[in-house]
């Protein structure tokens, strides 16, 4: 009981008790459902029941920026029905301005103000420094100063703030009428299963949800369960056991080198793609199930993206409710594959100036400019080229847009471009590709397998930046340092690959088990969902005591491959 006054108690804590991994998140769970099943009959006192839950579940993870939810949440409420309501064209223009000026402000200051302070100070050599106004105006109010004066990064921002942005843009659209009660819209955006890391809900999907009585059969109960089995294994088992005891043992070393041998890295970065799927898929595995057992239908966010033959397949698999956002409220609105206007033209501009400036790539200038006269050369001789040239423009927009979504860092933003390059590749490649429409396995293999390992060394920009954090930050690496590992552990792989049997067998030996793992998490994603689909079926089709005894064993097994560290799900910072 004293465990559950404790999660229970107003006291703010950093989140890390509350994860889907933790005991005190499923005592917290099973508490909300145990109010939950007496309420969820009544609609309106549902929706107010479980947004205090969620609003008291964010302020266990961040705090006061509870405050911040709440104050994005009603003010977007607000602007939809100002929209709604809104009979000339001009004011609603206006109205819609000031959502996406209000919602990218919150997005931009407390999780890009240092990121661009930085790199402005680094282009233009001026030395600003920043301050949290907003927590000096706050602190202003009491004696004990309880806003912290740095800029912290508030939970799942990125999330509700996309959530936010898509309800008002719908109605603006007039796609969506606005949520009649406050409650049911702050219910929608609060949502705690979802609400720290997705995946992104649309409302069209979700508030037609809430006006319908709770309804759980047997077989939606059985789902639900075998969802969130399955995100623990993924999570624990996979991704954890890899990250603790295989990839950050051989990439963040005391010295901050590489000094084994590149085909050791290639397959630790192999280690790191099963890695981050088998963590953030997990993590939203666990809140479908859990939404389900609620009686809320949440939208997959993957589909086997190893499973991809193409650079867009892959796109079309992984971070769905991002993508499918991304398309729907950046890509289309600059022009999509049709049209395009200045806006697309000083953005493009903007970014391989800003690309060049934080990498010092200084060779993008050649690459830059040559891209410029062939597009330049298609407008003038090719009909139609013009489309191709504003779909381009908009694609690599979106893209780093997209990476830049993942965090305030340059490598985040190359890696951005790197796999909207690779997109517009794939789009001219396809069209002389002699294999492309092969039916024959090899070629099916071989696509694959092209598909992964770009998508794998692409996110050796992706790992690394946590060097600039933490024990790494701590150890004296500096940003100019942290800069280099990418390309210094790309080198190594290209270039001192450096293969031997003795030694492949001697590191075979030494890590045996993650190996295994690691393997097995491979062939588990790569086996046919028909086949997955019989081990569903059985258990469904199990009785409920059998179903209980199966998973207290199965969970039983989980726990055992935790460790002393339990590392927080990589998405969690986003």
């Amino acid at each position: 009981m004293e465990r559950i006054f404790s999660i229970f108690s107003t006291e703010i804590g950093d989140g890390s008790s509350l994860v889907f991994t933790k005991l005190d998140f499923w005592l917290f769970f099973l508490m909300v459902m145990i109010v939950f099943s007496f309420l969820n009959k009544q609609k309106l006192v549902r929706s107010i029941f479980l947004t205090l839950v969620s609003v008291f579940f964010f302020y266990k993870t961040s705090g006061l920026y509870m405050l911040l939810l709440i104050i994005s949440v009603s003010f977007n409420y607000f602007l939809g029905i100002k929209i709604f309501k809104a009979k000339k064209d001009t004011n609603r223009k206006w109205i819609i301005a000031i959502s996406a000026i209000f919602n990218l402000l919150i997005l931009g200051y407390f999780k890009y103000a240092y990121f661009f302070t930085a790199s402005f100070n680094e282009m233009f050599y001026t030395d600003y420094e920043l301050i949290n106004q907003f927590a000096q105006f706050g602190n202003s109010f009491f004696d004990d100063t309880p806003f912290v004066e740095k800029i912290l990064l508030p939970v799942g921002v990125s999330f509700f703030t996309f959530q936010n942005i898509s309800y008002v843009v719908d109605i603006y659209r007039k796609e969506i009428e606005p949520v009649k009660n406050f409650f049911h819209y702050s219910f929608f955006v609060t949502f705690f299963p979802q609400l720290v890391m997705g995946p992104i809900v649309r409302a069209r999907d979700f508030i037609p949800q809430i006006d319908k009585p709770f309804h759980l059969t047997k077989n939606d109960f059985s789902w639900s369960i075998i969802q969130i089995i399955k995100g623990l294994v993924k999570k624990i088992v996979i991704a954890d056991f890899l990250i603790l005891y295989f990839i950050d043992k051989l990439l963040f070393t005391e010295t901050f080198t590489f000094e084994e041998p590149g085909f050791v890295y290639l397959i630790v970065m192999w280690a790191y793609s099963i890695h981050i799927y088998s963590d953030f898929s997990g993590y939203t595995d666990i809140a479908i199930g859990l939404s389900r057992l609620m009686g809320f239908e949440l939208k997959p966010n993957f589909n086997s993206p190893y499973k991809a033959i193409n650079v867009a397949d892959f796109w079309r698999r992984w971070h769905i409710s991002l993508g499918s956002w991304l398309k729907d409220y950046l890509y289309i609105p600059l022009g999509g594959n049709r049209t395009g206007g200045i806006g697309s033209y000083i953005a493009i501009v903007f970014i391989f100036t800003f690309l060049i400036f934080i990498t010092q790539w200084w060779e993008l200038l050649w690459i830059y400019g040559g891209l410029t006269i062939i597009y330049l050369l298609g407008v003038a001789f090719i009909t139609d080229f013009k489309r191709l040239v504003h779909r381009d423009l908009n694609l690599i927009i979106t893209m780093v847009v997209g990476g830049l979504w993942h965090g305030p860092s340059e490598n985040f933003v190359i890696w951005g471009a790197m796999n909207g390059c690779a997109l517009l590749v794939y789009k001219y490649w396809k069209k002389i590709s002699f294999y492309e429409n092969s039916k024959w396995l090899v070629a099916h293999f071989w696509k694959i397998f092209i598909t992964f390992n770009f998508i794998t060394f692409t996110r050796i920009w992706f790992k690394l930046d946590e060097a600039r954090m933490g024990p790494f930050k701590e150890a004296g690496l500096t940003d100019a340092e942290a800069d280099k590992l990418p390309m210094d552990l790309l080198n190594r792989i290209a270039f001192h690959f450096d293969f031997s049997m003795q030694y492949f067998l001697d590191f075979i030996a030494t890590y045996q088990v993650p190996l295994i793992i690691m393997l097995a998490g491979f062939f588990v994603h790569w086996l046919p969902n028909k086949v997955k689909a019989i081990y569903e079926k059985a258990f469904t089709a199990m009785p409920m005591w059998l179903q209980a005894i199966s998973v207290g064993i199965i969970v039983f097994l989980i726990y055992q491959a935790i460790g002393a560290e339990q590392p927080p799900f990589v998405y969690l910072q986003f």
